[in-house]
């Protein structure tokens, strides 16, 4: 999985980042402990989630 930055996940929509989370949550769990593919889903599943704490709850 491609490593998403702050900039291309705070572009996108709130939908799309839900989806890329679990995107990343499923090659997460897919890839060999502690190889650089694991590193790069971990590190995208925590900018999403920071890009995601960042927006106001919808009414």
């Amino acid at each position: 999985m491609k490593r998403i930055s702050r900039s291309e996940a705070a572009s996108l929509g709130t939908a799309d980042l839900y989806s890329l989370r679990k995107q990343a949550f499923i090659a997460f769990a897919a890839a060999a402990r502690g190889s650089r593919e694991q590193r790069d889903a971990l590190a995208t599943m925590r900018t999403i989630e920071d890009v995601l704490a960042t927006r106001a709850p919808a009414p």
